[in-house]
C-alpha cells in the first residue's frame, strides 16, 4: 500500500487535465502543474477539479490502507508516500508540485478540525497579503502546532513537521521573492491585471 500510495500521489492530474484541453500547463503561465495555474490557463472549473483530485490522492490511499486493516504507522507512511509522490513524481522525472493540496488530503484524514483552521488561516493570509505562497507557508507551519494541541504528542505530529518542512523547502524560491518583495500577488494591480503564486 505504501508503494501504491506513492504512484497514486505521483499522478500529475493538472498536467493530464490541461493536455486533455490541449494545453501543456508547464509551458505557459507560471509553468506549475497545480490547480492555480490550471485554473488560469484552462479555466476555473478544471482548476477546481485539479485541486480536488490532488487532495483526493492524499486522502484516499490512507483511507484504503485503514480499510485493509493497516496500523496507524503504516497509514501515516501511506500519506507521506502519496505526498512525496506529488513532490517527486516518477512520471515527470521527479519534477512535481509543492504539495499543499495533497498535504491537505493527508491531514483531512488525520485531523479534519486542524484542516478547517488551516484553511481559514490560509484564506485570511491570502486576502490580507495577496500572496498564495504566504498563505501556504503559514498554514503548513500552523498544522504541526494544531495537531500537537488537538491530538497531543505522537507520530502524527512528526508527520506534520516533516510535511511542513518539505512544503517550505519546495517554496524556497517563493520565500526569497517574498523577502525581496518580488512575489506575484493576487491583488489587482493598477492596470487591472491580476497574478499570483500557485498551490501545487
Amino acid at each position: 500500500m505504501i508503494v501504491i500510495s506513492y504512484f497514486i500521489g505521483a499522478v500529475p492530474f493538472g498536467l493530464v487535465l490541461g493536455k486533455a484541453a490541449g494545453i501543456d500547463v508547464r509551458k505557459d503561465g507560471s509553468g506549475n502543474i497545480g490547480a492555480t495555474n490550471v485554473a488560469r490557463l484552462v479555466g476555473k472549473k478544471i482548476g477546481i477539479v485539479t485541486l480536488l483530485l490532488d487532495v483526493a490522492k492524499g486522502f484516499l490511499p490512507m483511507l484504503a490502507a485503514a480499510g485493509l486493516g493497516a496500523g496507524e504507522n503504516a497509514i501515516l507512511l501511506c500519506g507521506i508516500a502519496a505526498f512525496a509522490g506529488h513532490l517527486y513524481p516518477v512520471y515527470l522525472k521527479l519534477k512535481g508540485g509543492k504539495g499543499v493540496a495533497t498535504a491537505l488530503g493527508v491531514f483531512l484524514y488525520l485531523d479534519p478540525a486542524a484542516v478547517v483552521i488551516c484553511i481559514l488561516s490560509f484564506v485570511a493570509v491570502v486576502v490580507v497579503s495577496g500572496y498564495v505562497s504566504a498563505g501556504s507557508l503559514v498554514a503548513s507551519a500552523l498544522m504541526p502546532v494544531l495537531v500537537l494541541f488537538l491530538r497531543g504528542p505522537g507520530n502524527v505530529v512528526w508527520c506534520a513537521l516533516f510535511i511542513a518542512f518539505l512544503i517550505w523547502f519546495k517554496h524556497r524560491e517563493n520565500i526569497v521573492r517574498l523577502l525581496r518583495r518580488e512575489e506575484k500577488s493576487w491583488k489587482k494591480k493598477k492596470n487591472g491585471t491580476c497574478s499570483g503564486g500557485d498551490i501545487r
